[in-house]
């Protein structure tokens, strides 16, 4: 694979504290990834530092196998041919939009950058607005303006640093599906940072959940979902609760709801103890693992209940005591207190190590 984007070990510090450590990511030209994680967990310094705002400490940054950042080297930002669409837009207030759009291509012809400030507005939507100002458009149209201005010099590698955090959640959902539309209708390689699963899952290609300047897992959001390799990612990825299981052999873990069966996961050996029978792990169980089912004979109680429109999610308490969540199509109503049926049905199995601390390696299956 031909990298557009790499990052060979990269690490950034202020002073003693270092923010970045040993930080590898390789980014194809088209793509879309995305660095999600937690305030203060190093993602956006590491965007900052392949703008070209930050410098690095040690390791390497590339762009089309040219080094732009190393101990030794630090091109300028505007020598980088990176577009960058900042959490506030940034934009010229006293410009138009079409101004605002055209102000990175001062070196073209004047009739060749009417041209690309025509075909950008085009592709965002935004023709209509070319001569207003931008405090005259809504929060969801600047954005897109903003993403125009990036995309206009037709940039090797666009970096887009919490794009939507200014927007309301339904405008946020919707311009998510749009930009990347956008992305992919330019051909377009660029970098997400947000603390937002929602986000990261509508826009990104790739995702990498960060921790403690740290990449824990850089992968799909199916495989970051269904089979989190660490259980930092586990417990930061979508929702679920851990309960305690015994190994039977290395296919199968008994949990309090019946047995699991799983595939021993690629990176465990034939002496792994996490496959030894008898062995106590954390298996996770996410809402959508647990049916709601009149019929079945396992019953649990409502603890909790939280509306969201299609479904309810419930807080269950199992007969052996423990904790699960449920989804459940939201004309099944029930009371708290309430016992209702549940049946088991996981089709990815994750176990961790009990003695695992978080963000720590487990076995997964």
């Amino acid at each position: 694979m031909n990298a557009l984007l790499e990052l060979r070990n990269i690490r950034h510090a202020y002073g003693k504290q270092v923010v970045v450590k040993d930080l590898s990511l390789t980014l194809k030209k088209g793509a879309i990834g995305c660095l999600l994680g937690p305030s203060g967990c190093g993602k956006t310094t590491v965007l900052r530092s392949i703008a070209g705002f930050e410098p690095i400490s040690a390791g390497e940054i590339l762009i089309n196998g040219v080094a732009i950042s190393n101990a030794n080297i630090c091109v300028p930002p505007e020598r980088r041919q990176i577009g960058m669409v900042f959490q506030d837009y940034a934009l010229f207030p006293h410009l138009t939009v079409s101004a605002n759009v055209g102000f990175g291509l001062h070196r073209m012809q004047k009739s060749e950058r009417a041209a690309r400030i025509v075909e950008v507005l085009q592709t965002v939507g935004l023709t209509d607005t070319a001569a207003k100002y931008p405090h005259q458009l809504s929060g969801g149209q600047q954005q897109r303006v903003a993403l125009a201005r990036a995309l206009a010099p037709r940039p090797d590698l666009l970096l887009l640093d919490e794009p939507f955090s200014n927007l309301d959640i339904t405008l946020r959902g919707r311009l998510s599906l749009e930009v990347r539309d956008i992305l992919k209708s330019q051909n377009a390689t660029a970098v997400l940072v947000t603390h937002d699963q929602d986000e990261a899952f509508a826009i990104a290609d790739e995702i990498g959940v960060m921790q403690h300047g740290e990449i824990q897992q850089w992968d799909s959001a199916y495989n970051l979902y269904h089979r989190p390799a660490r259980r930092f990612v586990a417990n930061f990825i979508g929702e679920g609760v851990f309960l305690p299981g015994k190994m039977l052999d290395p296919h199968h873990v008994q949990i309090e709801l019946g047995v699991l069966q799983g595939k021993i996961p690629h990176h465990c050996t034939p002496d792994c103890q996490l496959c030894c029978k008898g062995y106590a792990v954390d298996v996770l169980i996410r809402p959508d693992d647990i049916v709601h089912d009149d019929a079945s004979h396992v019953q649990a109680a409502v603890m909790q209940k939280a509306f969201r429109g299609a479904n309810i999610l419930y807080t269950l308490r199992l007969p052996a005591g423990g904790i699960a969540l449920s989804l459940v199509p939201s004309h099944h109503n029930h009371a708290i207190g309430e016992k209702i049926g549940i049946r088991l049905e996981a089709e990815h199995v994750v176990a961790f190590t009990q003695s695992a601390p978080s963000g720590t390696p487990g076995g997964t299956r």
